[in-house]
């Protein structure tokens, strides 16, 4: 289906989607549970005391207790042992104890009090007095700051050698809130290009991805680019909106959130019909996503995915690296309750792929002053080597594969 033939209202198409969360599967206490243990083994090994997991993702990961980072420290210190310990300001302690998924003491801290000495007094009280404090790396740094300065007795080293080793590899609860999340992208992705016309913005469109992503299930969307024509050679958008033109360029990259698990799929096509130099730089834009896919084998180093890809786009005449025409950011990020986290698909990145981690895939090909494409679907190293989460673009003349 040629993008422009036969298009559709936003009512109409919003009317056609129904909620796709009635049946999924939260993170169960005993996977939390599990988590912390797998972390405090980590720990023992690497000759770390304790870890401090500051309010966010981490604290969510480990304990699933959601809340906000801000300028107060909120948080949890597991120990080694696997004693789990809450600090928070006083005043929040009911609305915590309120989101709490699993019971553990609670240290307050009152607003003059300097909650960074508390964080020492509970270690010290726990016989910690010396030795290897893990920090959040996601923790700002007058946090870490302070912590190091009330509590000089301890070796302050970055947690994320524990955070990102456990958080690497996805569960099977975990790879089916992402596969959902998907999924869902995947139709408001269709139900976008269905409603493009002439004299559309790109606020329009935006703003329509946000109410489809709450018919199918999500709060919303969790971020949303929409770019049109020359805007498209920009990787992250421009200031200022277009408006679309019969034949223009379209470039769609969003996503939402499903329990906390992201979601993130880029489609590049033309609204009518796309010219010659559209069409090969489509196409070398999905052989090489298609190259970077085929390379992720099980114990390769993450990074053979972005030689995989910058070969093809190369033997092409971009590039080479990162010059332009040409890819100018890395193949691929990992992907999980962070949208973009560790370990990536870049030179350098030596991590050996393992069962369960998961990948964007995106060497988006950039032609300065014309246009750019970006063909982005994530997949997941399975048992037997990597799995697409979403079936990539189909072609440029029929992206989502209605003709397939």
């Amino acid at each position: 289906m040629t993008i422009g033939v036969g298009g559709s209202s936003p009512e109409a198409e919003l009317a056609k989607l129904s909620n796709m969360t009635g049946d999924i599967t939260p993170i169960a206490k005993e996977e939390f549970l599990q988590r912390q243990e797998r972390a405090c083994q980590l720990m023992q090994q690497q000759g770390v005391a304790a870890c401090y997991l500051n309010a966010g993702t981490n604290l969510y990961y480990f304990t699933g207790l959601k809340w906000y980072a801000s300028e107060r420290l909120v948080g949890a210190i597991l120990l080694a042992n696997g004693e789990l310990h809450y600090i928070a300001p006083h005043f929040e302690e009911n609305s915590l104890r309120d989101f709490m998924l699993i019971d553990a003491p609670f240290h307050g801290w009152h607003e003059h009090e300097s909650p960074h000495v508390l964080l020492g007094e509970v270690l010290r009280q726990r016989g910690i007095d010396s030795g290897k404090l893990g920090i959040d790396d996601s923790a700002g740094f007058f946090q870490v700051d302070a912590i190091a300065k009330a509590n000089p007795h301890l070796n302050i080293v970055n947690g994320n050698s524990v955070s990102t080793a456990c958080r690497q590899q996805k569960s099977k609860a975990e790879l089916a809130l992402m596969q959902r999340a998907k999924d869902m992208t995947i139709e408001v992705h269709k139900a976008a290009a269905r409603i493009l016309r002439p004299g559309i913005s790109t606020t329009e469109v935006t703003q329509f991805i946000n109410e489809a992503h709450k018919k199918v299930g999500a709060s919303g969307s969790s971020f949303c680019i929409v770019l049109f024509g020359l805007a498209s050679s920009f990787p992250h958008g421009v200031k200022d909106p277009q408006i679309l033109q019969e034949n223009d360029w379209v470039l769609i990259d969003t996503g939402c959130l499903v329990e906390g698990y992201n979601s993130d799929i880029t489609r590049s096509y033309a609204y009518g019909e796309a010219t010659e130099r559209q069409r090969q730089a489509w196409q070398v834009e999905k052989d090489a996503q298609a190259a970077a896919f085929a390379a992720a084998q099980l114990g390769q180093p993450c990074e053979v995915s972005d030689y995989a890809a910058r070969e093809v786009l190369e033997a092409a005449g971009f590039g080479p690296d990162y010059e332009l025409p040409g890819l100018p950011h890395r193949t691929g990020h990992g992907c999980g309750i962070d949208i973009h986290e560790g370990p990536y698909l870049v030179r350098g990145d030596k991590t050996p792929l393992a069962p369960g981690m998961v990948f964007s895939n995106e060497p988006m090909l950039v032609l300065p002053g014309e246009f750019g494409v970006r063909l982005e679907d994530h997949f997941y190293m399975g048992e037997n080597g990597p799995v697409w989460f979403t079936e990539p673009s189909h072609s440029v003349d029929d992206p989502f594969g209605y003709d397939a």
